[in-house]
């Protein structure tokens, strides 16, 4: 599975060729509508309220447009379901159950929708459909066209909330950690059983306010406390510190949002952790096999490297000379092989001194009350994800595999 996915989405020149045509045959029909056309998120792109319309089919517009959106199905399916006795429908959060939305597809993928209010059920519907068939007759002209945007994945979302969740497991706190989409909707949740009831809406609401705002949301708790308070007031957003966005290639595709650490600052420093694990991810997913000749790996572990390097996991032809400082990695379950020579290594225990260098990667002086394991050749050494590890006695050269498995 892929980190990052390319999606369409419709963009303002394609919204504006879908209101042209419904325009023109509501015109025809002197039908008085509010046209509404929204994002696959259901967010509005363009709104017209033609000639003597009700001032209330606007909103009536929108959440047409929006329940198609979102539903990924024409609105009218949600209300002949009340219709024919499942009131529950009445229930579901973000729809209506009103006739008159439709989504609007590009190659089978919902890149937006269009809502209809103003007239019957019937009506409404047939100026959306009209709007929602431009795609299919102006996909290779210019006056309609789509974006292709980078979104975050389940698997991507999974990644970015276990390596701030590993890091917080190794400082013995317990926050929950929230990871959204570009708009703000919920991707995956991060929550330890020692975690704060309270910290799940907290987190989300942190990491939604980092994804529409574009930007850290602790930008507002500064704005908040350094004489702005209107930015408590702001639609979709909390000046509290903690939400941090995702970023593909300058791109916001996500946001990670950190509740009930020991303090609002280590809240923040986690979300940080966090979203900096993005920064190696791909489009890319593996799905062929790979062979490395022998004489590759053989030159390989002259000065020890990479055979593979993937999101998901990696293949080491690691060479060791010396002892090393202790490790700990977020991600990374090794899986070691030893080719030749002989080793000590120390795991489990307490680091001493240690510092944070990268995304999901610690290093420390020293392990206190450690594991000692004594390594030779043909030895398998499995070190988990979030285990601190060092090296304290080596031969030289010391060459062994390991596998990393991303988690």
């Amino acid at each position: 599975m892929a980190t990052v996915r390319v999606k369409k989405v419709l963009n303002l020149a394609g919204a504006e060729a879908v209101m042209s045509v419904a325009e023109a045959f509501a015109r025809e029909k002197v039908y008085r509508v509010v046209i509404a056309i929204v994002d696959p998120e259901g967010h509005p792109i363009l709104v017209k309220r033609l000639p003597n319309t009700q001032v209330a089919s606007v909103q009536v517009g929108i959440d047409k447009a929006r329940t198609a959106a979102i539903f990924v199905r024409p609105s009218r399916v949600l209300e002949a379901q009340v219709s024919s006795g499942r009131l529950g429908a009445l229930a579901l959060h973000g729809g209506v159950a009103l006739t008159g939305g439709i989504p609007l597809l590009v190659d089978g993928e919902v890149v937006g929708a269009i809502g209809t209010s103003g007239e019957t059920p019937g009506e409404d519907e047939s100026v959306s459909i009209a709007g929602s068939v431009a795609p299919r007759f102006i996909v290779g002209d210019s006056s309609f066209s789509v974006d292709e945007v980078y979104a975050l994945t389940y698997e991507g979302a999974r990644i970015v909330a276990h390596t701030a969740g590993a890091v917080a497991t190794a400082r013995a706190v317990a926050p929950v950690i929230s990871v959204v989409d570009a708009s703000g909707e919920l991707l995956y949740l991060w929550r330890p059983d020692k975690a704060q009831v309270a910290s799940v809406q907290v987190a989300t609401d942190k990491a939604r306010t980092a994804a529409i705002f574009r930007r850290p949301s602790k930008d507002f708790e500064d704005q908040a406390s350094q004489g702005r308070p209107s930015a408590l007031a702001l639609a979709g957003g909390v000046a509290l510190q903690g939400g941090m966005p995702i970023l593909h290639k300058g791109q916001v595709i996500g946001a990670i949002g950190v509740s009930g650490a020991s303090s609002a600052l280590e809240d923040q420093e986690l979300a940080t952790i966090g979203a900096e694990a993005a920064e190696g991810f791909t489009t890319e997913s593996i799905n062929a096999a790979t062979y490395i000749p022998a004489a590759d790996v053989t030159a390989k572990f002259q000065k020890g490297g990479l055979l593979m390097n993937t999101d998901f996991y990696k293949v080491d032809a690691g060479r060791r000379e010396k002892p090393g400082e202790v490790e700990w990695h977020a991600r990374d379950t090794d899986i070691m092989y030893v080719v030749a020579g002989s080793a000590t290594v120390v795991t489990d225990g307490e680091m001493v001194n240690s510092r944070h260098i990268a995304p999901g990667e610690i290093r420390a002086d020293s392990i206190k009350d450690g594991v000692t394991h004594k390594l030779s050749p043909g030895d398998v050494l499995v070190i988990p994800n979030g285990l601190p590890h060092q090296f304290i006695e080596v031969s030289n050269p010391f060459l062994y595999y390991v596998a990393k498995a991303l988690d």
